[in-house]
């Protein structure tokens, strides 16, 4: 595997445009006959990475983190994802970045990162697999120090409408609305306000305009916005190691109040959102 040293944590924003552009802009929504290629041989790497003070704590306080220089797992998503953008903008990343959809993010997280804590992001992609409705990849990135990885997450995301040969599992489910534990009130500017603390300026996020030309009727709430905001409800609860998952389902549309279950379960805890339609499903399960 060739390994990319990137000189430091590049801007999302612009690692969109380059994506948009490279795979031909709005046209990855329709229907294309080429399958595709082979995922690229390459790690992404950025040394030396340090969270930013004021940032941080304007994350813990729009998700609903306790104040203190513990890093929340949501925020080390958003501080790594850029670099995993990085690697699906490459000319030869077989899918298209505009109008993916983030399926599910599983994260293990065996030790908290600090403030001031410099850290190394590694980021590759694998498993290229069909799905019912085009393809799935995983992108896998791991937060370290040294040999220590004390972060992993993988995120799965679908390209509708590129298909592989053969035809993906039918992975459809029933959700039976349980009973909520509480709501949550979404403002039109929930979007903006996650991009704001997150460095994650995905259009569909932040204006109604662009959502509307990638078929949503306005502006939807970031994936990583509700599933950073029901850990930060799981709590102290969940210890400062833990496996976190969740299953993305419908969008959220902007505003919107949402249900929300989070709950124990045999294993740690369960998650939940929803509305008329389910949104997010998931788990938080401490590790001994």
């Amino acid at each position: 595997m060739t390994v990319v040293v990137l000189p430091g944590v590049p801007g999302a924003g612009g690692l969109y445009l380059r994506g948009a552009v490279s795979s031909g802009g709005l046209a990855i929504r329709r229907r294309v006959d080429r399958a595709p290629r082979d995922l690229p041989d390459v790690a992404y790497v950025v040394r030396g990475v340090r969270a930013d003070p004021d940032r941080l704590t304007e994350f813990q306080h729009l998700l609903g983190e306790s104040a203190s220089d513990a890093l929340p797992a949501g925020f080390v998503h958003a501080l790594a994802f850029p670099v995993t953008i990085a690697l699906m903008a490459r000319p030869d990343f077989p899918l298209p970045v505009a109008g993916m959809v983030h399926l599910s993010n599983q994260v293990t997280q065996t030790r908290p990162l600090t403030l001031g804590e410099p850290f190394d992001v590694r980021a590759t992609a694998a498993d290229l697999r069909a799905h019912r409705t085009g393809t799935q990849v995983d992108l896998v990135t791991t937060v370290s120090t040294g040999d220590d990885i004390a972060w992993r997450g993988v995120s799965t995301y679908l390209a509708r409408g590129l298909f592989l040969r053969g035809q993906g599992p039918d992975d459809r489910s029933t959700f039976d609305p349980p009973t909520p534990t509480g709501q949550w009130v979404l403002g039109a500017d929930t979007g903006r306000r996650y991009a704001a603390v997150s460095g994650d300026h995905n259009p569909i996020h932040v204006s109604s305009l662009a959502a509307k030309a990638f078929g949503f009727p306005r502006a939807i709430a970031h994936g990583m916005y509700t599933a950073s905001r029901a850990l930060a409800s799981v709590g102290p609860a969940r210890g400062d190691a833990f496996d976190w998952s969740v299953s993305f389902a419908k969008p959220v549309l902007l505003p919107s109040t949402v249900n929300v279950r989070i709950a124990p379960s045999e294993t740690g805890f369960s998650v939940a959102a929803w509305s008329s339609v389910p949104h997010l499903t998931g788990s938080v399960t401490p590790l001994a």
